[in-house]
């Protein structure tokens, strides 16, 4: 039986920088595979996906930032451009797609807690970032990534929405971060 992590993670820079560029509207996609034990810092693959409006200088930054976001490494890692075509949510949903959902789309809905607001799992860390508003807990109706050797498709499985907050200030001079 093979084990593994399947991801998808599609994201928009609310605000920020890197030096001199403005970051904010920045949209990315990521997906992979974790594998089966990712507790060694290994992962198995992963795709980033700059969508074409992100300028050369904003992928440059943001290359810069994802290996402190993610401090492991990947057996594989690709770079590719698309057209992330639909970014929304609320409280009650969340969606996104990749080139029109054909390579990778993305689409959660809330369930509720004791009220009519979303389930929120606070003080939970997530990766190498030190600071994240609560992890908003939305199963998901589809997630699928769609393209290259190992596309996958799953639908009712975990999901979830989160902020997180990131300064220069955070991150420690590492020699030996990857690269993206």
């Amino acid at each position: 039986m093979e084990h593994y992590c399947r991801f998808n993670i599609a994201y928009k820079i609310n605000k920020g920088n890197y030096g001199g560029t403005d970051l904010a509207g920045a949209k990315l996609w990521l997906s992979g595979d974790l594998g089966g034990d990712f507790s060694t810092g290994m992962m198995d693959w992963a795709v980033v996906t700059f969508d074409k409006s992100v300028t050369p200088e904003q992928r440059q930054g943001i290359s810069e930032i994802l290996p402190h976001v993610f401090p492991v490494k990947w057996k594989s890692f690709q770079v590719a451009e698309g057209n992330i075509d639909r970014w929304t949510f609320d409280k009650d949903q969340a969606s996104a797609t990749l080139n029109g959902g054909e390579t990778a789309e993305v689409k959660l809905k809330s369930f509720h807690g004791m009220t009519d607001e979303p389930v929120v799992l606070k003080n939970v860390k997530y990766w190498g970032t030190p600071r994240n508003d609560g992890f908003i807990m939305m199963p998901n109706e589809v997630e699928a990534y769609r393209e290259g050797p190992k596309p996958f498709e799953y639908k009712g499985t975990n999901g979830f929405m989160l902020t997180f907050d990131m300064t220069s200030k955070d991150v420690a001079t590492s020699t030996t971060a990857a690269r993206y």
